[in-house]
This record gives C-alpha cells, structure tokens and sequence, in this order.
C-alpha cells in the first residue's frame, strides 16, 4: 500500500522528481571524488613538496566542493516541494473521500481515527517521501561507490568493508522489525487518545456540571500513559540504536588505522591513500546508517499508508446513481412507502413498515417517546442514512435515484443537534447559498426571529462564530440554523426538534413567521413539544419504530392513547381543553 500510495500521488510531480535524482546523483559523484583529490595533494603533492600541484588539485577540489554543495541544495529544494506536494495532495484525498462518506461510514471508523489518519499518519508518509528523495538515489551511489573507490585505494583492506558493513546492516535490520509492532500499537494509542481528548472538549460543559474533572483526568491519564508505555519501548530502541551504530564506526575506524597503519610501516600503501581509504569507509558506514534511518521511518510510515488505504478504498455506501432522474415537476410532494430501516449491527430494525404523504401547503408533524426513530425517519429523505425496505419518493421519484445534489436544492434540513461553523455570521447563512444577497440573510434572520441579537451585535453580519457555535446561546444557535435553511429556499423543510431551546413566546412568533415563508412549501418537523405542532395538517405517532396513530391535534386527543398520554404529561387540563 505504501508504494501504491507514493506511485500515485507522486506521478504529477515527476520533473521535479529526475531533477531530484540528476542532482543527488551529481553531489554523490562529487562527494566520491573528493577523497581520491585528497589523497593525490597528501601523496603526490605534499609528499614531493610541488606547490603547483597542490594549488592546482586544491583549486579542482575546490570547485568540485562548490558543485557538490550546490547541487546537494538544489536537491533538498526540489525534493522537500515534492515531498510537500505529495502530503498536500494525499490530505486533499483523505480529505475527500471522508467528505463522501455517509453517516454510516464516519460511524464504522469513528471520528478520532478519521483526524488522525488524515494528519499524523500523511504526515509520516510525507515525512518518508521527503527522506527518500534526498537520499534514495545518494545512499545506494554513495555505498556502491564508496565500495569500489576504497578497493581503488587499496584491496588488501577490503575485508574491513565486508566485515563492518553486514554487521551494521544485522545490528539495524534486528531493531528494525522489533519496531514494526511497536508503530502499529502506537498510532493506534494516538486515536485512543484523540478520540478522549476529542470527547472532553465537546463534552466539557457536561463535564464541569457533573464534576467530574478528576475522572475525566484519570482517564485521559491512563490513555496517554498508554502512549507513553509504547513510545518509551521505542524510544529504548533508538537509544540502543545509535550507540550500537557509533561503536561500529569507531571500531571500524579503529581497525582501518590500525592495520592501514601497518600496510604503510612497511610501504605497501600510501599515508593519502589510507586517508582517502579511511574517508571512503566513513562514507560507506554513513551511507549505510542513513539508509537505516531511512529503514526505520518504513514500517510506521507503512503502518500508517495501510491505515490511509483503508479509508480510500472504502466503497461509500451511499453514492449518486450512475444515471440519475430529475424529477419533472419541483413540487416538494414527500412519499414514504411501507419503509424500514436498521442501523448497521441492530438486532431490530429502528423503523417499521413507515407509510405516509407530505405535500405543498402542509404541516406534517412527528412526535413519540425517545427512541422511537423520529429522527432515523427524517435522516432518510436527504439520504443521510439508506432504507433497508420500502420506498422514500421525493416529487415521484425515489431518492435512490436522484443525485444528492438535486435532493439538496428541493430539502433542506435543520439538525437535531445544532452545528456552526467557525467563521461570520454570513458565512454560516450562505452555506447553502453562496450567492445570497445580505437582504436575504436578513429576511431569513427575520423570520428565524434571529435578526434583533444579530443587529444588537457590533460586527452585525460579520460576527465571528467559534466553532460548533459555542459563542452563542443554544436558543441562538437554532435560530441561526434555521435562517440557514431558510435562506436556501428548498421545497422541503425539515426541523428536527429545532425548537426546543426556544422560549415559548419565541416559538410562538417563529411558527406564525414560518408558516407564512412556507405557505408553499412541505413542512415536516419532529418535535417533543405539544405546543409546536398543535396546528400542524396531520400528526404522526411513532411508538417502536412504527406509526400507531395519525391525525390532528383535536382527532387524536380523542382517539390515541400515546398521543393523551404525551400531552399529559406536558399541558393541564386547562390548556387541554
């Protein structure tokens, strides 16, 4: 999966690419020069005390420092925007492939996972891409190289090569796969984390009213000392890594001057060669090491490329069709037929056997206990969810059929949970309609009884919002929201319990207000509040998944005994009758 993912998201950039490799491949070549230069000023030079040679082969090694330096830079440069490039594009594709996901899907991966893999673990994908460009073509040449530039100088030491170079391949490879295990477990320990971190925030007003910070600590205690655990088991490694690498160096080094120095007691070799031989073998061991750490960043970025690549090659369950029916007439006629649904894993269904009609002009209202699918049946019209059974048909035509986009220009729906974006005011009131003018936000404002806190602000329009909208009161932020829904003019509004943080008196001014903005258009709210839809065309009765009673307010005061019971239970006999 690593190289399928670099393969990909590499090709565009492929210029920059044999740029990279020309220019390492030139600094290599000059780096392995330098040292034979070396040893010919010390042997030939020095040695005879001819200054003219020394001052012509300095000047050569001079310039050809210069373009070792020079095409080294020019290699970094071309290979961190590439390297960059790769990570920005593979974001932009986690991105979204996410952002096409259902429901359904965001929940079989959970949220935390979904974060992480689309920062830390591109990241480190990234991270190998930049390392590999600057040295995957300068460590083989260098090593290679390095090999026979040594051999050149002397041959009889060569069996120091062969000796030091496995043996620092063996030390490294054996840490190595130790490591593997140890960078699943760890990305694994960062969504644990993520995922706590992710539910304290949201979750701090909850929190702090029920005081409980000290457990809250505790359990982000416990899983970031998970991580800690993992991380120290790493880090224990890259401690006895680099010692290990050091000794093997200096007892190379060690053994090089100690038999070279010998070889050149007796005059079988040159003091520069044995230089040049020493410098050759750094060079080897070097190249060596670096392709380690080269070896090192695989396995967590592997790990990590298999985790991205398997949200990319998730299949989203829910997708346009290949060819999809726009309906003929833009009514906003809503036809739900014998439908059923269940959540992925749900021993029963949530939704039974759900039969009934919306139209133009109309209020349909639903209400039942918790957890009796209220908002299950209304997720399915925008295909938040796909119905297991039966038929949803939006103006004729099933919504199976239709592209998401056509669903959204015909429905529009305020959520039970109210959601902002970070940004202004008018950024959230354009999010379904970019183009919208201000006198539409405010007219929007105006009916979603919003228009006076926002004047009251000094920014008005321009307002910042915190995300999720926290800045502002819940009764604020359902306000806002139904502006936002308002603005997009759709045939189709659903209100999903949009209306309980609303005082009475404010829920009051806002029906009478969104029943003349949506005299022609179908109107479908789920509501927990008797007095929100007491003059709503028809009620829906939803008790275990399945509709028991329908019927007006008046009808069913007389027929339903769920209905009574739920009124009950909030109006007095007064307000009954």
């Amino acid at each position: 999966m690593l190289l399928t993912l670099i393969r990909r998201y590499s090709r565009p950039y492929m210029p920059y690419i044999i740029a990279v490799v020309l220019l390492q491949l030139a600094s290599t070549i000059a780096a392995l020069y330098l040292p034979s230069l070396n040893a010919q000023i010390i042997d030939d030079g020095v040695s005879r005390g001819d200054t003219d040679f020394i001052w012509r082969t300095g000047g050569v090694m001079l310039l050809v420092a210069f373009v070792q330096v020079g095409t080294a830079i020019a290699g970094v440069y071309f290979g961190s925007k590439t390297a960059m490039a790769v990570g920005r594009d593979l974001r932009r594709g986690v991105f979204r492939k996410v952002t096409s996901f259902s429901a359904k899907d965001v929940n079989a991966f959970g949220a935390p996972t979904l974060i992480t893999r689309g920062t830390n673990d591109v990241q480190q994908v990234q991270m190998l891409v930049l390392m590999g460009l600057n040295f995957m073509v300068s460590t083989p040449i260098m090593c290679v190289g390095g090999i026979i530039m040594a051999l050149r100088e002397d041959i009889n030491l060569s069996w120091l090569v062969w000796v030091s170079v496995p043996v620092l391949v063996v030390v490294v490879g054996y840490i190595v796969v130790r490591l593997m295990p140890l960078f699943r477990s760890m990305q694994d320990k960062i969504d644990r984390i993520n995922a706590v971190l992710r539910e304290q925030i949201i979750g701090i007003r909850v929190v702090r009213a029920f005081v409980r910070e000290p457990y809250e600590t505790e359990r982000f205690g416990g899983a970031n000392q998970e991580l800690t655990q993992v991380s120290l088991k790493i880090g224990a490694l890259f401690v006895l890594m680099f010692p290990a690498i050091g000794m093997i160096l200096h007892l190379s080094t060690a053994a090089v001057l100690w038999f070279g120095g010998q070889r050149v007691d007796t005059g079988d070799m040159q003091v520069g060669a044995l230089t040049a031989f020493l410098q050759y073998l750094l060079q080897i061991l070097i190249a060596v090491m670096m392709g380690t750490f080269m070896a090192m960043m695989i396995p967590r970025a592997s790990v990590c490329a298999d985790r991205i690549g398997e949200v990319l090659d998730v299949e989203p369950s829910i997708h346009d069709p290949e060819d999809p029916i726009t309906p003929e007439r833009l009514e906003g006629v809503v036809e739900y037929r014998d439908v059923s649904f269940a959540y992925p894993g749900a021993e029963e269904p949530v939704l039974s056997n759900i039969s009934f009609t919306a139209r133009p002009g109309q209020t349909t209202a639903i209400i039942g206990s918790t957890g009796s699918g209220k908002t299950s049946l209304l997720s399915l019209l925008p295909r938040l969810y796909d119905i297991a059974g039966g038929d949803v048909l939006l103006d004729g035509v099933s919504v199976n059929k239709l592209d998401r986009a056509e669903i959204t220009k015909r429905v529009a729906m305020v959520p039970q949970r109210p959601y902002l974006f970070s940004g202004t005011i008018e950024y959230n009131l354009r999010f379904g309609k970019t183009d919208a003018t201000d006198e539409e936000l405010w007219d929007a404002l105006a009916v979603a009884q919003g228009e006076d806190f926002v004047r009251e602000k000094k920014k008005g329009l321009a307002s910042r919002i915190a995300q999720g909208g926290t800045n502002v009161s819940g009764g604020q932020r359902q306000r806002l929201c139904i502006a936002r829904a308002l603005v997009t003019k759709p045939k189709v509004y659903l209100f999903d319990d949009s209306f309980s943080a609303l005082d009475v008196a404010t829920d009051a001014r806002l029906r009478a207000a969104l029943k003349e903005r949506t005299a022609d258009a179908t109107v479908i709210i789920v509501a927990q509040r008797i007095s929100t839809i007491t003059e709503a065309d028809q009620i829906l009765v939803l008790d275990n998944g399945r509709i028991v009673d329908r019927g007006t307010h008046e009808e069913l005061l007389e027929t339903s005994p769920t209905y009574q019971e739920i009124v009950e239970s909030q109006l007095s006999v007064e307000e009954m009758a």
